[in-house]
């Protein structure tokens, strides 16, 4: 199909959309919920390719005017041909994007795990620095953050800790945090003043919901005890503590943040449930980029993708190779966004480079 005859058949998808949500009444169950949602997606791609075929056939006036006989329109036809020029590259690019495949995964909420890696007690302090910074990160962009399961160091440094955050297109933004992230700094123990190499590593996780993946409670072992470690007074009385085993698969998953074990279990499973849903992510993820010719790092947990460097105070992304100079606005959170961004802008011009190849 045409790039034209791809736009006419979005054009009159959307019209006939806009009739059916114009009518709720007529609709059953979810369907309206499921039309509404397809409608405002489809939106803003209809006014971009709207606004493109406009100034497409604006730019064909202009082009008349210059070369007609009126001279007294000439100059100003030369001004919008040099407008339009610029204009139309921009709205061609955005459509582009706009119709790339999209990751269904995107719109999801995540799973956020942060373990600490190489380094000891530094590596922990450096994981509870992570976690804290997406924590910030997640109230910039009016996201929730709910801390899951935390595991604390000797030093009040994080061993691993998971957190559910929801909002708009959190997967989509955080996805690419995935990896190995290494830290080189001064540790607050040593006493020569050398600087120390430490690393943790953080995994993003699609969060699945029940109809994402269906778990059999044949294949669940289920294991209740008593909490160890900080918690308030009673965190040590009960069994409370959870730990859920997916049995044809391994992953061993326990929560005891909770005084109450069914919260625990409630936490548990959420994380499990996202867990087997990632399995079935990246196998096909792995599989789609196999043909890719370029796409941002490997995917791979273990892959080391940022270092943050505090003598310099410079963060470093190696896998678009972006380097800046604000570690302190980057932990505190409002400095990662840039990140972000330039890793989704350089996976849409890759997708876009296939394309036109």
């Amino acid at each position: 199909m045409s790039f034209d005859k791809k736009i006419d058949a979005l054009v009159k998808r959307h019209k006939e959309l806009s009739d059916l949500v114009s009518a709720p009444d007529k609709l059953k169950g979810g369907e309206y919920a499921k039309l509404s949602k397809e409608y405002s997606d489809l939106t803003p791609i209809i006014e971009t390719a709207l606004a493109l075929r406009q100034a497409t056939q604006e730019l064909e006036d202009a082009k008349a005017m210059i070369n007609g006989k009126d001279e007294g329109m000439k100059e100003l036809a030369l001004e919008e041909k040099a407008t339009l020029d610029v204009l139309i590259p921009k709205l061609t690019e955005d459509l582009q994007i706009a119709l790339l495949p999209k990751d269904e995964a995107d719109a999801k909420n995540a799973i956020l795990e942060v373990r600490a890696g190489t380094g000891g007690d530094e590596a922990a302090l450096f994981a509870a620095d992570l976690f804290r910074m997406y924590q910030r990160f997640a109230d910039l962009n009016g996201w929730k953050f709910e801390v899951l399961e935390v595991s604390d160091s000797t030093l009040g440094g994080y061993k691993d800790a998971s957190a559910s955050i929801s909002g708009k297109n959190v997967f989509q933004k955080l996805k690419w945090e995935s990896g190995v992230h290494r830290v080189q700094r001064v540790p607050a123990t040593e006493t020569q003043g050398r600087i120390h190499t430490s690393a943790a590593t953080v995994a993003v996780l699609p969060e699945a919901e029940d109809v994402d993946i269906q778990i059999n409670d044949n294949d669940l072992r289920i294991d209740v005890f008593r909490s160890s470690g900080p918690g308030g007074q009673s965190v040590n009385t009960t069994d409370s503590a959870v730990r859920i085993v997916h049995i044809p698969t391994g992953v061993t998953v326990q929560c005891q943040d909770e005084k109450s074990q069914h919260k625990n279990k409630a936490k548990a499973l959420k994380i499990l449930r996202a867990r087997l849903y990632d399995a079935e992510y990246q196998k096909r993820e792995a599989e789609r980029s196999a043909s890719r010719k370029g796409q941002v790092g490997s995917g791979d947990r273990s892959e080391r993708i940022r270092t943050y460097n505090y003598p310099q105070g410079r963060v470093t992304d190696h896998r678009i190779n972006l380097t800046t100079y604000n570690l302190d606005m980057v932990i505190e959170g409002s400095g990662l966004g840039a990140f972000c961004d330039a890793l989704i802008k350089e996976d849409q011009a890759a997708k876009l480079s296939e394309i036109k190849e």
